[in-house]
């Protein structure tokens, strides 16, 4: 049937009106936050929300989700319900879930791994921490005295009941998995939120990626552990957790030997056969026990250990530099960048000898009694003339007030606006929190090396309307260069610069 031109129009002009009312489809922004002493290490915080107020109370959620879970699982608090289950009475108790199910998963784990996880190898870490302190290795005795400690049964739990009795007076640590547990929790928390789409969270090193995000993350190289290394992998993740453990951050130095944090609590001595190891998991939990677990193991035995968990992928560094991974870990990874051809240059005479480098060691100040974000910061080189050269660092949460860096953001930003502003992930073994490393090559921004001369080393601190820190030194690269450390400011506790050969 034909309509009249009058129902025509009044048909159009109910589409056009009724169109007119649907709303614009919001779109999920990342929010970015950063923390320094969160469970004992670096934080940062990624949020994709269809608004920052809902990004706020996601935050929020998940800080919180952290505070409760630390009161119930730290071994660092006294005050915590492990603590004070640790030292109390020995009698059955009704614990917590959380503190339940925890001490199960140990008790899961040190069956799966054949002893090789174990909450009581704090024996033989405290064994050697005190050699460390001495500057001499533990006697033979010594270390047989505290595997046999170890190989003690130390709880008996009721699952009826809830409740967990104290066997002995061996020390425990919680250390080997808990913070990937805590991780999930505190997701699971923020997701909750209304208006929440995806998330991303990295407690010094150990992430989580959940919702509809997907995430780039940086392996980082074991042997060549400064911020701004290259990485030795990446991979893009979604709902997934990723987890690495390594010995090339904490250990102990017994004349002139390193030796690692990681033990085995079968033999009572430092794992030395693998620097690092990489898991990628469903459950953050399992990722972490994992990476823990295989730096222990041998690579026979943790391929073995990870086909047990579905769907754990990994890579595996050894100490003599082999790399292993599972058959499906290039699922994950992403082919890197081997088109820099400048990096294989042969400087010409008169340039920066490519057998050294320059370290930066920075300590951020640790702000007790409250939480506060991490501060800006800014690393760069400049020339004699204050040109810049080498744009080494920039740490920030909002594009709006990378202004708050001031002398960055005259040298800087111009490019750094008309460049790849995307940010990364990095995994990596936990580093104490508040102290970076990072590396000048020597080279310019374009990947140059630069000619030998006097150059100046830019480190700016600032907080969002706060402090604003800017510290420089002067360095001529002609002359032998002794190493040098940087007086202390209200946001840098220390820093230094040593001129060395590299590794």
């Amino acid at each position: 049937m034909k309509l009249s031109p009058f129902l025509t129009f009044c048909c159009l002009l109910v589409t056009i009106c009724s169109s007119a009312t649907v709303p614009p489809k919001k779109v999920s922004k990342l929010y970015i936050s950063n923390y320094e002493n969160i469970l004992g290490t670096s934080f940062e915080l990624k949020i994709a929300a269809l608004s920052s107020a809902q990004a706020e109370l996601a935050e929020n959620a998940a800080m919180s989700e952290i505070d409760r879970m630390n009161k119930i699982l730290s071994g660092y608090n006294s005050s915590s319900e492990f603590s004070r289950w640790l030292h109390g009475e020995k009698k059955a108790v009704k614990v917590s879930p959380e503190l339940f199910e925890v001490l199960s998963l140990f008790d899961k784990w040190k069956a799966k791994s054949g002893g090789a996880l174990d909450a009581s190898a704090q024996v033989i870490v405290k064994l050697w921490a005190d050699a460390g302190k001495k500057n001499t290795r533990p006697t033979d005795a010594e270390l047989v005295a505290a595997v046999a400690e170890v190989k003690q049964p130390h709880w008996k739990l009721n699952a009826a009941d809830q409740t967990a009795l104290r066997l002995d007076d061996a020390p425990l640590m919680l250390n080997s998995f808990v913070k990937s547990y805590i991780i999930n929790k505190a997701c699971d928390a923020a997701l909750a939120k209304s208006g929440i789409t995806g998330i991303v969270m990295n407690i010094g090193g150990d992430i989580v990626v959940q919702g509809a995000h997907t995430e780039q993350i940086q392996v980082s190289d074991p042997k060549a552990d400064a911020e701004n290394d290259e990485p030795i992998a990446k991979l893009n993740i979604s709902n997934k957790a990723v987890a690495t453990s390594g010995n090339y951050r904490r250990g102990e130095l017994i004349n002139g030997q390193w030796h690692s944090h990681i033990v085995d609590p079968r033999t009572g001595l430092p794992a030395d056969k693998v620097i690092s190891v990489t898991v990628v998991a469903d459950n953050a939990t399992d990722a972490g026990a994992l990476a823990t677990a295989m730096n222990v193991l041998t690579p026979e035995e943790s391929k073995a250990l990870a086909a047990t968990i579905p769907h754990a992928e990994f890579m595996l560094i050894t100490s003599d530099g082999k790399r292993y991974e599972s058959n499906r870990w290039k699922d994950f990874e992403i082919p890197l960048n081997k088109q820099n051809l400048k990096a294989n240059i042969i400087p010409a005479d008169n340039t920066w000898d490519a057998n050294y480098e320059l370290l930066i060691k920075l300590e951020l100040s640790e702000i007790n009694d409250f939480r506060v974000h991490s501060p800006y910061v800014a690393v760069w080189v400049v020339d004699k003339d204050k040109r810049p050269v080498r744009n080494i660092a920039l740490w920030y949460r909002k594009p709006k007030y990378l202004d708050e860096i001031s002398s960055w953001y005259d040298t800087y930003y111009s490019r750094f606006s008309e460049g790849d502003r995307s940010i990364s992930s990095t995994t990596s073994a936990t580093r104490p929190a508040g102290k970076y490393t990072l590396k000048w090559d020597g080279k310019n921004d374009k990947g140059e090396f630069v000619k030998l001369g006097a150059y100046t080393i830019m480190i700016e601190v600032a907080r969002e309307h706060g402090t604003h820190q800017l510290m420089k030194q002067e360095i001529d690269f002609t002359k032998p260069v002794k190493p040098i450390s940087l007086r202390g400011n209200v946001e840098v506790a220390a820093a230094s610069l040593d001129y060395t050969k590299k590794n």
